[in-house]
């Protein structure tokens, strides 16, 4: 399925010279499935899963919560996903896998829908909590480029994949970016920061993104009306037409008013399947393996888990009593500026 941008930009018109519109216009936001039996099934995710299984302790039967630290949208907000209460990973701990057959996978929301801030899976913290990106030191948000507002999806990431930086990608030329692997769930309900989704596979885009391979894994709610009728990429089109053309121009111009150019993707744009989107999945988890398993150099990312068998970065309950105790406070005042609209030079509602 090829998704082209929304709006053709002239080759004879250099980025740079783009003009973005400012408005003062303040926006206001729109208003687990239980384990499968085992079985002969077969799929191209059976040496992942089987990877998934050998790396955990954990019970199919989870039920995971969220503790909060701090203010959002303050430097020192966090928050740590819970497993029965108890702290763990949302990169090492959670199974990449939600049932037997690799039907079903795990995703951590980290941004919900229509949303701005720029909240992330923090690799180098202990127990990888999700926070707030920062640049200079000072927070991030996602500008709203008409018609947008904020993220189209909820935004988060497969635990047990890691896209690996040393390795090159055959088909789109680039190494990996050092995180876990995204993923936009297009599902009807809004999500929020460090949720726990059940999710099915429908296909993924290739972003480069600073001369890197940025992979997109496009998914949906088990629970959603619509999974039933969405099972590859083709479906998303017929079942939610424009959807897949927006977030490819979303993806396309969101850095615009920050000053950067345009981001570029592998296969001039096109949405892979959910077979080659299962196939970067396994290489991901693959990755992963090698990673926490000292195969490949971990530089400065956290392996902190509690569930990681044979694992010399194994937490003890010293470490996780150290943890604060869950805060309900409010959100910090954010600037005016992040509910203006940014009008593109070249984008078409």
């Amino acid at each position: 399925m090829t998704c082209p941008p929304l709006a053709r930009l002239g080759s004879a018109t250099s980025t740079a010279s783009r003009r973005v519109w400012r408005t003062s216009a303040t926006l206001a936001p729109p208003t687990s499935t239980a384990p499968l039996p085992p079985s002969s099934f077969s799929s191209p995710l059976s040496r992942a899963a089987q990877v998934s299984r050998h790396f955990s302790s954990a019970s199919p039967n989870m039920s995971y919560s969220v503790r909060k630290i701090g203010s959002p949208y303050t430097l020192e907000h966090r928050v740590f996903v819970e497993k029965d209460g108890v702290p763990v990973s949302p990169f090492h701990d959670i199974p990449l896998y939600a049932n037997e057959q690799q039907t079903i996978l795990n995703m951590v929301v980290e941004i919900p829908r229509w949303t701005n801030a720029k909240q992330e899976i923090s690799k180098d913290d202990f127990l990888n909590p999700i926070k707030q990106d920062t640049k200079k030191g000072k927070l991030r948000f996602v500008r709203n480029c008409f018609p947008h507002k904020g993220y189209l999806w909820n935004y988060g990431a497969f635990p047990r994949t890691w896209e690996d930086p040393n390795s090159v990608h055959p088909e789109t030329k680039a190494k990996g970016d050092n995180d876990p692997l995204d993923v936009c769930e297009i599902g009807e309900l809004v999500g929020y920061t460090g949720q726990v989704k059940q999710v099915k596979v429908l296909g993924v885009m290739a972003l480069i993104d600073e001369e890197e391979t940025d992979w997109k894994i496009i998914v949906i709610d088990v629970n959603d009306p619509l999974a039933p009728k969405l099972n590859d990429i083709e479906d998303v089109e017929r079942q939610l037409p424009g959807l897949m053309r927006a977030t490819n121009e979303w993806f396309r111009i969101y850095k615009i008013p920050d000053g950067k150019p345009e981001n570029q993707f592998a296969f001039s744009g096109e949405c892979k399947n959910k077979k080659y989107a299962e196939d970067v999945i396994r290489e991901c988890s693959d990755a992963w393996e090698k990673l926490v398993t000292g195969k490949t150099p971990r530089g400065d990312i956290s392996l902190a888990n509690t569930t990681v068998e044979n694992s010399a970065d194994r937490v003890d309950q010293a470490q996780l009593a150290a943890i604060p105790r869950n805060e309900t406070l409010p959100p910090a005042p954010i600037d005016g500026s992040i509910d203006k609209w940014f009008f593109i030079s070249g984008a078409a509602v």
